[in-house]
């Protein structure tokens, strides 16, 4: 019988941790491989997590609330028949100094030690986090995690006691190291690993009658990928006006009867969306990704969608968005949509994504800078469309539907030359569509 661990798995691109929102066994319970363990949020979608292994539920190590990092152990399980039960794990180290430092040959060499109780000076991160922002000394807290492990929730608790361990002044103090992670990662679609810095909150005082709002799980991971987007990529920002009027006849006088045959809205937005993709096709720059030393050109066109809800945002990605129809991506918007709504996105739903359209005009935004999706090199909003006098070809003005489409751009990968030509073409494909040159179907 060998215990095994199941870890916080990476539920999309730059995903860093997910929230236990909801365990779906316990301790005693029998499962088998691919069933589900727990309902997980994070700030691009809600998940299952299935086992690894067809075992004995032993111990749950996170809280339903818990926020993980990627990496971070949630449970173990006793698996029979093992191929990965090896006699080593029968063997304890010795230990002779707390202050040596324990060298782990490999991910696995360093969480048998931890089981065995002789890992005490390694921390994840999520524990390191909290106690270098409450200044909590570490050496002088018990851990109640497996081995004497620290977890977040003994961390949560001492914050919350108020009676917060410190060293003395003078006190030699050792600088605990963080704990080995093994970690799955995708370098083609998360090419840089860097962790912002870190920002300490201001102390704001609170009123009589003021409203304290506890910031969720999904609301933190939101805020600090914001946080790292903005610290990390230098932003530029332009903007295009569009004559969309010819657009607006045309999807007008097809709405009701594409309703009607295919059983979805085709929307402004499906447009919006296709010319985009056609763009980036011919200005491949556009879709790519910093990575360090190098600029990563990515070859598949895969446009992200934001879909709100009341408290969160999500991302979702249409694929190979240039080889569709306008039906087709208004058939995948649609149903994107759908399942953000009814709680049913999946990890695989969000990730792949190369470059963001963003549709704000439907809440009636005519211009706005988007925070560029990390780490793709741009986002481009999409306005309202709304009806202003505009001056025609022969001198005389009339009123045409007008739609802004603003677009920021990451420094580093992209100049103005491009981008402006980018979005002249986009503008272009739009103010050319017509029933004659742009086929739905």
């Amino acid at each position: 019988m060998a215990v095994e661990q199941i870890t916080m798995p990476q539920l999309g691109e730059s995903v860093t941790e997910g929230t236990i929102s909801k365990w779906l066994v316990g301790p005693g319970d029998k499962v088998k491989k691919y069933d589900p363990l727990a309902e997980v949020m994070t700030d691009k979608v809600n998940a299952e997590i299935p086992s690894s292994f067809s075992g004995t539920i032993k111990e749950l190590i996170a809280n339903e609330g818990d926020t993980l990092s990627v990496g971070e152990v949630i449970l173990l399980i006793e698996v029979e028949g093992s191929d990965n039960v090896t006699r080593e794990t029968e063997q304890v180290m010795t230990v002779e100094n707390k202050e040596n430092t324990l060298e782990a040959t490999s991910a696995n060499e360093t969480q048998r030690s931890r089981n065995k109780g002789v890992n005490s000076g390694r921390y994840s991160p999520a524990v390191l986090k909290l106690s270098q922002e409450h200044g909590i000394d570490l050496s002088l807290v018990d851990g109640s995690g497996a081995g004497g492990r620290i977890t977040r929730k003994d961390l949560m608790k001492i914050i919350e006691s108020d009676s917060i361990p410190r060293a003395t002044p003078g006190e030699s103090k050792r600088e605990p190291e963080k704990e080995t992670q093994t970690v799955k990662v995708d370098k083609s679609e998360s090419p840089t690993t860097t962790t912002p810095p870190q920002t300490q909150t201001a102390a704001i005082p609170v009123g009589t009658g003021d409203i304290e709002i506890p910031v969720t799980g999904i609301r933190k991971a939101i805020a600090t990928n914001m946080m790292r987007s903005k610290q990390e990529v230098p932003h530029a920002w332009t903007m295009v006006e569009v004559d969309v009027t010819n657009l607006v006849e045309y999807r007008n006088s097809l709405k009701d009867s594409f309703k009607q045959k295919e059983g979805f809205n085709l929307t402004f937005f499906a447009f919006f969306v296709k010319a985009a993709a056609q763009a980036l096709k011919e200005f491949p720059e556009i879709n790519s990704m910093w990575a360090g030393d190098k600029i990563i050109q990515k070859r598949d066109i895969n446009i992200s969608i934001a879909v709100a809800t009341d408290n969160a945002l999500f991302v979702p990605v249409i694929k190979n968005a240039d080889e569709k129809t306008i039906k087709g991506i208004a058939r995948e918007i649609t149903e994107l949509a759908e399942k953000v709504r009814s709680g049913k996105l999946r990890s695989e739903d969000m990730q792949g994504g190369t470059f963001t359209v963003n549709n704000t005009g439907s809440f009636g935004s005519v211009q706005s800078m988007g925070i560029i999706n990390y780490p793709q090199a741009a986002i481009l909003q999409v306005e309202s469309i709304v009806k202003r006098p505009i001056v025609v070809n022969n001198g005389m003005i009339a009123v045409r539907d007008m739609v802004n489409l603003c677009m920021s751009l990451d420094h580093r990968i992209l100049d103005g030359l491009v981008c402006g030509r980018f979005l002249q073409r986009v503008k272009e494909i739009l103010e050319g569509t017509s029933k004659d040159k742009t086929p739905i179907y």
